[in-house]
């Protein structure tokens, strides 16, 4: 893990918190894009070299619906940038940690994720990203 690749949080209304967030930080979401298998519509900001993720559930089915009802809204997880998400899966598993995914998936901003479980973690929930790489 080399940087900080995003900092993910959970809201009700996207567009509110887009709102908020474009006034927070002086500009507009650069992306916003649903993720239909995890039912969930994210926008991106960009602040310098940070980047804030919003998510916003688009049925009750959604982890980030689920978070919400249980812990409302706020930091859902901090992601991680990795160079090879298999390697450092691997490596993770060898220190003992409990990932959420045996593969990785394919999640928001072009980018292959899997999340480590917030039991080991002392109550974060981390996610792992790797940028998907062009094969042309």
């Amino acid at each position: 893990m080399h940087k900080i690749e995003h900092i993910g949080i959970a809201v009700k209304d996207l567009n509110a918190a887009e709102e908020i967030y474009h006034k927070l930080l002086g500009s507009a979401s650069y992306k916003k894009e649903e993720v239909a298998s995890e039912y969930v519509i994210t926008s991106f900001f960009q602040s310098g070299p940070n980047k804030i993720e919003l998510l916003a559930a688009t049925d009750e089915k959604s982890a980030i619906h689920k978070f919400i009802e249980k812990k409302g809204e706020g930091i859902h997880h901090v992601a991680f940038a990795v160079e090879d998400i298999f390697t450092e899966m691997e490596r993770l598993r060898q220190e003992g940690f409990v990932l959420l995914n045996e593969q990785p998936k394919i999640g928001a901003d072009n980018k292959l994720v899997c999340f480590v479980h917030p039991k080991c973690t002392h109550g974060v929930l981390v996610e792992l990203c790797q940028e998907i790489r062009s094969t042309s």
